[in-house]
This record gives structure tokens, C-alpha cells and sequence, in this order.
């Protein structure tokens, strides 16, 4: 899966810059949404965050990547150290623009804006509200 990059300054904030904390306050958000991973480790050094762990999907990988890396004070996402199904399609990720609404996403990507709650429902642990998506937020596009 290798390292994926994400905007360190924006993003859901779960820590302070710096906390000794991050990486165990990482985890416990990943492990709340329960995106369907087993065994997580997290740790994080100078915004580059490593995570491991057994992953019931390749969805389910994915997700934890999306998760971690759309926090603030992550810039890249390591994650070599999950285990997942090989995909079934290669996963195709957008980055929120100015501008953008999940609507206006779904008619470019799924071909119609009323089929959004598609978009949303594979990125319910990402984005916490439709009505509330930020530029710079990696996202997935449902296959």
C-alpha cells in the first residue's frame, strides 16, 4: 500500500501538535468507527504516522489509511504494516476541491449527484456529516 500524503494542517483535530498522546488518540478514533480492523498499531513521528493491523477488507484498509491520514497534524500515512484481502478493483480516491459538494462529486464520479449517500456511506468514518466535507479531505469512490 506504501505511503499516501495527506494536508498536515487540515482535518479532523483528535490531538495537539506535538501530544505525546497522538498516536494512542489515533487509534482510539480509528477504533471507535470500527472501519473493521483487529490488532491496530499507531504510532507517529514528525507527522508521518505508521499503522498496522489485520483488516477483515480491503475496504476495511483503506478506510483506516482515510482515517488517519484525514486528522490534522498527519502529513503522510504509512501503511505497509496492514494485512488485508487482495482488492477486488484498484480503490480510486478524490481529494475535496474548493467548491466541491458530495452531490457535485457523485455526478462526476458515479454519473448522477443523487446518488451521494453512495459516496457517503463508504466514507461514514471520514466524513461525519454529507453537508460538511473540507478542501484538502481525501476521500474513497465506491467501486
Amino acid at each position: 500500500m506504501g505511503l499516501f500524503d495527506f494536508a498536515a494542517d487540515i482535518g479532523k483535530k483528535v490531538f495537539g501538535i506535538g501530544d505525546a498522546n497522538a498516536a494512542d488518540q489515533i487509534k482510539e478514533n480509528i477504533e471507535a468507527n470500527n472501519p473493521g480492523v483487529s490488532d491496530l498499531s499507531v504510532s507517529l513521528d514528525d507527522e508521518i504516522c505508521t499503522v498496522g493491523g489485520t483488516c477483515d477488507t480491503a475496504e476495511a484498509k483503506e478506510k483506516v489509511v482515510l482515517m488517519t491520514g484525514n486528522m490534522k497534524g498527519v502529513g503522510s500515512v504509512n501503511g505497509d504494516g496492514l494485512t488485508a484481502p487482495e482488492p477486488v478493483a484498484e480503490p480510486e480516491y478524490y481529494v475535496i476541491e474548493s467548491g466541491d459538494t458530495l452531490w457535485g462529486v457523485a455526478a462526476k464520479f458515479l454519473g448522477n449527484g443523487s446518488k451521494y449517500p453512495e459516496i457517503f456511506e463508504a466514507n461514514r468514518e471520514v466524513i461525519e456529516d454529507p453537508d460538511k466535507i473540507f478542501v484538502g479531505q481525501k476521500i474513497r469512490i465506491p467501486r
